[in-house]
């Protein structure tokens, strides 16, 4: 009796979701709208951080919007089988299909995840699952055009991230089929999300929904970052980065890990760092869809902790590399 009491009680608990804290935020915002209006007219520097996000946000929401979309109707209309058939027999090959079938099969990183954990379970080969799991959010038409607009005038960027994205996919996928073990990765859990009488349409509401309150609120945090950016560090903290390339690589490839943008949206977020140099900038596009707190999170749960010990670091390490050598050759050392 009293483990059923407890499973009562813990059923009965009220739970917070992510749309409870967008509601309240939003509410919040309407009702103290103006005088926050007010305070941001009293201070230059909160004025220009205020145009940051705002800038920030309104550039990236379309994009964030369309690729909500094409996720959804990946998950609803598109079955992991589909690239399953036309993977190559050969694992080397397989990786470099799967690598560019990122291009034509675009998502999220959290869509991405599951699809990555289906192709294995379908028996495509797991350094072709990684390839696409790495691909799929950074080369996909919405991201690359999303750059294009955030960086107008500066075509090289969206070839280099193409580049570097691309690169980093197929190296990982490479080095996974030399030295990976099927025993890193955890054996597959009861499928619980996947329910066979759920339509398709019902699927793709779902999966928008989620993909948007999930990539919106990683997109507001995102803003609010950088404008915070703009307002606490000092100018000569920029200019010194500007100074140092490899250290301004290093922090804004731990800046994309930590901040777990959306890759729809992050190329406004990098440009609006206008202070620092494309080449660490171009980093963090390319860190960022790769790895970030967000995706281990997910692999963990996919995958199991032990690959994400292994997998993530080597990720990071390899993204810097290829994001490096990419965009020297493209956009050079600026």
């Amino acid at each position: 009796m009293l483990p059923a009491n407890t499973d009562r009680r813990t059923r009965s608990r009220p739970t917070v979701s992510s749309m409870h804290i967008f509601a309240t935020l939003l509410v919040l915002g309407i009702v103290f709208g103006s005088d926050l209006s007010a305070w941001v007219a009293t201070s230059p520097a909160l004025r220009t951080g205020a145009t940051v996000f705002t800038g920030i946000f309104v550039q990236a929401t379309p994009f964030l919007l369309l690729g909500v979309l094409v996720s959804g109707g990946i998950a609803a209309f598109v079955s992991p089988a589909v690239l399953r058939k036309v993977v190559p027999k050969n694992e080397t090959a397989a990786v470099g299909v799967s690598g560019l079938a990122g291009m034509a099969l675009p998502g999220c990183e959290c869509g991405a995840v599951p699809v990555s954990r289906r192709l294995m379970d379908q028996g495509v080969p797991t350094s072709a699952a990684l390839a696409f799991l790495l691909s799929a959010p950074a080369i996909n038409p919405v991201v690359l055009v999303s750059t294009a607009v955030a960086f107008p005038g500066e075509p090289g960027m969206v070839l280099a991230r193409f580049l570097g994205s691309l690169a980093t996919a197929l190296v990982m996928g490479w080095l996974w089929t030399r030295f990976g073990k099927a025993e890193w990765i955890t054996a597959r859990l009861a499928d619980r999300g996947h329910d066979h009488g759920t339509s398709t349409w019902a699927t793709f509401r779902e999966s928008a929904r989620a993909d948007l309150l999930q990539a919106g609120a990683f997109l507001v945090f995102g803003a609010a970052a950088a404008a915070l950016l703009h307002l606490v560090i000092p100018d000569w903290v920029f200019a010194h980065l500007a100074g140092q390339v490899l250290l301004s690589i290093l922090v804004m490839a731990v800046l994309a890990v930590i901040l777990a943008l959306c890759s729809e949206a992050d190329a406004f977020v990098a440009a609006s760092m206008s202070m620092l140099p494309l080449l660490p900038r171009l980093v963090f596009l390319v860190v960022g869809p790769a790895v970030d707190v967000k995706l281990m999170a997910m692999q963990a749960g996919s995958f199991g902790r032990g690959f994400v010990a292994r997998f993530a670091p080597l990720t990071f390490v390899v993204a810097i590399v290829c994001a490096s050598v990419c965009g020297y050759l493209v956009v050079g050392a600026r």
